[in-house]
């Protein structure tokens, strides 16, 4: 009989340790990219045709908008109308301010506005939550309640109103003093930190899903609050159209990331407890506008 030496036969429990660790220790976790890139299909919704609004600038460049006809009906069938007509060829972006907001409109405020418009237009500022399936972030919020997400959308809600969340790159509808004057005539987009404090005070109407560098590297407005100068040059839109108004072959195609999926959910988690390589402390944590769900354009 063969007996293996003291010194080996103390150290198989070490071996046999290290073999046992080697296969139980836990999978490095997914980046949300990698969660992202892994999602099927199903974990991806088309945005209607005609909910996509496309704004054609006089630099050749697309602005692409998402339109939510859930959260604000009336001012959305009004941007509809306005499209129709032909209203927004030729009105002009009139005010560019840093690290906040590029809003379009007609300069002179004086072009009529088209037959089948809602005027005064009621203050689409928030909603029911009843009928929403909202799926909750699951973090802390300084606005509201609670945040999370509706299919494709940032919301807030009080836990009775909902309403889109203030985030980089969504739609609002710029008005006067009075709550019922923004009929959808003049948008603005948010192009700097999210000013959530103008959340259920103003009509948000949709999102920017790609285009959005043509608007933000614009020159900035010289007067107050990032206005043109009165007579100085303006980016003008030479062209608005419902993307479903177009030939079928010339209609482009974007998809969100779907809330209801389960790939969804854990891709939030990981976009708030970042374990990849570069990160030290994960924040354990994440704001509703830093999990904007992610956007893919379709092959035509």
């Amino acid at each position: 009989m063969t007996i293996a030496p003291r010194h080996i036969l103390s150290a198989l429990p070490l071996l046999f340790a290290a073999t046992a660790f080697a296969q139980t220790a836990p999978a490095k976790p997914k980046t949300s990219a990698e969660i992202l890139a892994a999602a099927p299909a199903s974990a991806w919704k088309a945005v209607p045709d005609e909910d996509l609004l496309l704004l054609d600038l006089d630099s050749g460049a697309r602005v692409v908008i998402a339109l939510a006809p859930d959260f604000a009906p009336v001012h959305v069938a009004n941007i509809r109308a306005l499209t129709r007509a032909g209203w927004f060829a030729g009105i002009t972006v009139n005010r560019v301010q840093d690290n906040y907001v590029v809003q379009w409109g007609d300069a002179t405020e004086t072009k009529p506005l088209p037959a089948g418009m809602v005027t005064p237009t009621p203050a689409e500022y928030e909603r029911s939550l009843a009928g929403l399936t909202l799926r909750p972030l699951g973090y802390r919020d300084a606005y509201a309640e609670t945040t999370g997400h509706v299919g494709g959308w940032p919301v807030a809600s009080d836990g009775k109103a909902a309403w889109l969340t203030h985030c980089y790159g969504m739609v609002g509808v710029g008005r006067g003093m009075a709550p019922d004057t923004g009929s959808g005539a003049e948008l603005y987009t948010v192009t700097g930190h999210a000013p959530r404090h103008l959340e259920r005070n103003i009509a948000a109407v949709g999102r920017v899903l790609d285009g959005i560098e043509a608007l933000t590297a614009l020159p900035r407005g010289t007067e107050a609050l990032g206005f043109y100068k009165e007579g100085a040059p303006r980016p003008a839109i030479v062209r608005a159209t419902i993307a479903a108004d177009l030939p079928a072959a010339q209609r482009p195609h974007y998809q969100l990331f779907d809330s209801a999926s389960p790939a969804f959910g854990e891709w939030v988690t990981a976009r708030a407890n970042r374990k990849d390589d570069f990160f030290i402390r994960p924040a354990g944590a994440v704001d509703i506008c830093n999990a904007m769900p992610p956007v893919r354009k379709m092959p035509a």
